[in-house]
């Protein structure tokens, strides 16, 4: 099983510093044990893996996984996830959009690419609506 990954430093402006992060970016076709397992392999905190969107209007279908499970939603695994995306279309020479949106367990995550100077130097990201559900409860 051989695919393309990307390994970053979230949240910092060097190397070996923030929280690192591994991003499979070819994962279509990968199954969730062998995506569990990769994520095992790379031991950290988060490893991204990422599929094609199953709505073509969003830019990509995002799991990220733990060493240990799954997870529907965190934080800097979306920043480097999309850090690396845009990064990548620009050194294809392909414009990046300003904005990506991830479909993830928990929702939709959209994303605001950050540059500085024309280059990418980062996202920021609005959570998903937590779920709430509406129900009488017993005071008993």
């Amino acid at each position: 099983m051989r695919r393309r990954y990307v390994t970053a430093d979230v949240f910092t402006d060097h190397m070996f510093g923030g929280n690192p992060l591994a991003v499979v970016l070819d994962a279509d076709g990968l199954t969730p044990t062998q995506m569990q397992a990769l994520a095992s392999e790379f031991q950290y905190s988060e490893t991204t893996f990422v599929l094609p969107p199953l709505d073509p209007a969003h830019t990509a279908h995002v799991r990220i996984f733990t060493p240990r499970a799954e997870v529907p939603f965190a934080g800097h695994p979306n920043i480097g996830t999309a850090f690396v995306l845009a990064r990548f279309q620009e050194a294809r020479e392909r414009s990046s959009p300003d904005t990506f949106v991830f479909e993830e367990g928990a929702g939709l995550v959209p994303l605001r690419i950050l540059r500085a100077h024309g280059a990418v130097v980062g996202a920021e990201l609005r959570a998903p609506e937590p779920l709430s559900r509406r129900s009488q409860v017993s005071v008993e």
